[in-house]
């Protein structure tokens, strides 16, 4: 199918919802999808953002500020730390418990009593009946990485529209383009918690650290960019196009202070580079 196609099945299934809550995270997919489903529905869409310790303030920010811009409503659900203490353990299937804790409390603040009601109906029948779908921005080509969270959107019936009109990423990309999203070249996001091996506790200081060093290799001008907590060492995965930028003693003995400043006492750079899912290859598949 033509990406033109796609889009109009995108528009065609938008449609369909009548009005719907975008799971706006501040990242490239859900970006698109917010805007892509006000071009076509207007006043009919709104955005929800939800916060935590294991979320990038600066992803959150930009989430606030492009609603603000658009003039599309926001809700903002703050979980604080207490979402941190389902999945603290840190199992395999830690993004299915985030998730399924996340997207229970927006259906609740989102659609109420109502709860899911309309989503997966034939077109026009979420619109008769009033309800609101909510979405998320799963496209395509996130079905080749182990998503456990993927199982908690299909029990609570959130839609995944960009997948369902066979959208990949370098498709969404050029549809935020053609929108003028300015992030549409965004690299790659994931939330902090993914930096830390399954098994190893997931705490709040973990992520601050997690979060102050990435930010501090972003400052210096590194795009894609992850740091894998292993205790006492940080593990830098930059794209591997990226990696001679650290041929640079002045630049390694930077980074070193800077991530002992946060809290490790090793720092190492993995010279594969960046590889998504990185620490998922022990679970596998799902």
């Amino acid at each position: 199918m033509k990406f033109e196609e796609k889009l109009l099945l995108l528009e065609s299934i938008l449609k369909g919802y009548g009005k719907v809550a975008v799971a706006f995270s501040g990242g490239v997919d859900s970006a698109f999808l917010l805007l892509f489903a006000k071009k076509v529905l207007g006043a009919g869409v709104t955005a929800v953002t939800v916060t935590g310790p294991h979320f990038a303030p600066d992803e959150m920010d930009y989430a606030a500020e492009l609603c603000r811009r658009e003039g599309i409503g926001h809700t903002v659900i703050d979980f604080g730390a207490e979402i941190l203490a389902g999945f603290a353990h840190n199992p395999p299937d830690r993004c299915y418990i985030c998730k399924k804790a996340i997207f229970s409390r927006v259906a609740d603040q989102v659609t109420g009593s109502s709860a899911m009601a309309g989503i997966g109906s034939a077109p026009g029948a979420a619109e008769e009946a009033g309800a609101i779908t909510i979405a998320d921005g799963t496209n395509l080509d996130d079905m080749r990485d182990y998503r456990p969270g993927r199982r908690a959107l299909e029990e609570l019936g959130v839609a995944s529209p960009l997948k369902e009109a066979g959208l990949t990423k370098a498709e969404v990309r050029r549809g935020l383009k053609e929108l003028g999203g300015e992030i549409w070249d965004k690299p790659a996001f994931a939330c902090l918690a993914s930096r830390i091996p399954y098994g190893e506790e997931i705490t709040e200081e973990k992520l601050s650290a997690i979060y102050q060093v990435e930010s501090y290799l972003k400052s210096l001008g590194f795009r894609q960019v992850r740091v894998r907590h292993h205790g006492d060492l940080a593990r830098i995965e930059v794209d591997p196009a990226e990696r001679a930028a650290f041929f640079d003693l002045d630049l390694m003995d930077q980074v070193c202070a800077f991530a002992r400043g946060a809290g490790f006492r090793y720092v190492a750079l993995d010279l594969a580079g960046y590889q998504m899912g990185s620490l998922n290859g022990p679970v596998g598949r799902e």
